[in-house]
């Protein structure tokens, strides 16, 4: 297996499989978090150029949106 072949940062030798299966978890779990990160900040980008898009439009009464979804 490659991974054993990883070094730990403190000793400087070879990390054991528990080590790197723990260091892999850790880093997966970093790349999920800033995959969801850039997903808000991509929603956030929408939201902002449709209120942009939308600045000069008149608002809809929230009965007539209601009615509108069929949520009434």
């Amino acid at each position: 297996m490659p991974f054993k072949y990883m070094l730990s940062k403190t000793e400087k030798k070879p990390m054991n499989d528990a080590a790197v299966l723990e260091k892999v978890e850790a880093l997966t779990k970093t790349v999920e978090r800033l995959q969801e990160r850039v997903e808000d900040l991509e929603d956030l980008r929408d939201l902002q150029a449709a209120i942009a898009e939308n600045a000069n439009a008149p608002l809809i009464p929230w009965e007539h949106a209601k009615t509108d979804l069929d949520l009434a």
